[in-house]
């Protein structure tokens, strides 16, 4: 018996999300006993994972494809998770972990709880909490499956190191049917991916325009963290879609989410909910994410922000 990850990657390079459900499977591999295995594609600094408590690694060669095809990547692993026999999946609740984990459930026959936040509560039945109503409320789940996969929310566990000794197993890409057909491909060019990013700033309409967007980008780069905007913004063109936060765009689950010039939509405050710590700056102090904040600056964003990041800036010097 065996718990099984999957870790995420791009261009060979694991992502944060791997090496945290990762850390989660190595502590629900020790609370019961069992071996560790992850399943990646084209993975290229495999040693890394020696470091998070990787019994053994799946490591599969695409033969070329690039990209995240989900149905044979879902393929793949379920063909491996009925060798080794497994009750326990875990994916990261990523865009594509969340793309994954519904199709994957369905292939190997298992209960899908996504947006879990903690260690099971207990293992027979498996029970877990997790976040719901766009995670303004808690629940527990109880698995009703003999098999379960489970979808870890961003930053609810944290990275944890335990060194290890690891098996690789290089396996190459299983030949399947696959109704997806890739045209193009466009990456974001962001030095740090929101996915990722401990810390995210991001940019409503009070910006004004694309020209102001230095501002947003100067603070970001001091504190090491990604850019984004609201919806509007990106749907004004001034910047990427890729970069579009909220519920209709990329979920937020940062240790601090910096909101400069954004009203407060309910749709952006549903999207951001999991950041644990929210700060907003804005010069109108009726704006509804006032309410929804830690933190509020009651100011105007052109004086304000290149005054904080002076003065962090000076901090790290």
């Amino acid at each position: 018996m065996a718990v099984i990850v999957y870790i995420e990657s791009q261009d060979g390079v694991i992502k944060k999300a791997g090496l945290e459900v990762a850390s989660y499977g190595r502590s629900i591999a020790d609370d019961q006993g069992l071996k560790l295995i992850g399943v990646g594609f084209n993975i290229k600094d495999i040693q890394v994972l020696e470091l998070y408590g990787l019994d053994q690694l799946y490591n599969i060669d695409t033969q070329g494809d690039s990209y995240f095809d989900v149905e044979r990547y879902s393929s793949n692993i379920s063909s491996i998770v009925d060798k080794e026999n497994t009750s326990i999946v875990i994916v990261s609740a990523s865009a594509d972990g969340r793309y994954l984990g519904p199709i994957l459930s369905a292939k190997i026959d298992a209960a899908y709880i996504s947006n879990v936040v903690e260690l099971p509560s207990k293992y027979e039945p498996l029970s877990v909490k997790r976040s719901c109503f766009t995670n303004k409320a808690f629940n527990e789940t109880q698995s009703e499956k003999k098999l379960t996969v489970i979808s870890l929310s961003s930053n609810s566990f944290g990275l944890k190191e335990k060194l290890g000794t690891m098996e690789v197993l290089n396996e190459t890409y299983a030949v399947s049917s696959s109704s997806l057909k890739v045209s193009s491909l466009d990456k974001a060019s962001d030095k740090v991916s929101i996915a990722d990013a401990d810390i995210v700033v991001s940019g409503g309409r009070g910006l004004k325009g694309p020209e102001n967007w230095h501002l947003i980008e100067d603070l970001a780069e001091v504190l090491g963290a990604a850019t984004a905007c609201s919806k509007p913004v990106s749907d004004m063109g001034w910047r990427s879609h890729s970069e579009h936060v909220g519920q209709t765009g990329k979920p937020v689950a940062s240790n601090l989410y910096i909101a400069i010039g954004v009203s407060g939509a309910i749709q952006h405050l549903a999207g951001i909910n999991s950041s644990k710590v929210k700060v907003v700056i804005n010069s109108d102090p009726e704006a509804p994410f006032f309410k929804a904040a830690d933190y509020g600056i009651v100011g105007d964003a052109f004086e304000v922000i290149p005054k904080l990041t002076e003065k962090l800036k000076a901090r790290k010097l």
